[in-house]
């Protein structure tokens, strides 16, 4: 097989994967030199048009191998396109009890989808507003790459 080819197909394949049907909205923020500060908030904003079918919210962190923690809280504020906010708190576990990453990754980043709402019906069509805060107590969180959401149609018909 020629150069060519082997990139034609290499591209096709890569095209093919990338494919989301589900995915609705799948957005991340760098943190500055993997660092998250506690007074910086990630702002997300998901716009709803379907309020019959079921979605799943995850969020999705991307941590290097110098997190010093297994675990990061987090502090999610959602509002609705009518104004309604709701603050939740999640914890996320980035290592299990034996202090191995999990998530994708090999090597020093490990990309987490985390679950948040599960099989949930929006109740409006509009912007739905998401921020994000670190929970952990610690000014400046080391090890934190990127930290994101992403909203998907479920399965459940």
């Amino acid at each position: 097989m020629s150069k060519a080819n082997f990139f034609i197909v290499f591209i096709s394949c890569l095209t093919l994967l990338s494919c989301d049907r589900n995915g609705i909205y799948d957005e991340n923020i760098n943190t500055v030199k993997n660092s998250w500060s506690e007074n910086n908030t990630a702002k997300f904003q998901v716009n709803i048009k379907d309020t019959i079918s079921s979605h799943n919210i995850y969020v999705n962190i991307r941590n290097t191998a110098d997190y010093p923690n297994s675990n990061l809280y987090l502090f999610i504020t959602t509002t609705s396109p009518a104004g309604f906010t709701k603050l939740d708190t999640l914890e996320c576990l980035l290592a299990d009890e034996q202090g191995n990453w999990l998530g994708k990754g090999f090597g020093y980043l490990r990309d987490n989808r985390i679950p948040y709402k599960h099989n949930i019906r929006f109740p409006l069509k509009g912007s739905y507003k998401f921020e994000i805060k670190q929970a952990m107590r610690t000014e400046e969180l080391k090890g934190i790459a990127a930290i994101g959401i992403r909203v998907e149609k479920s399965n459940l018909k």
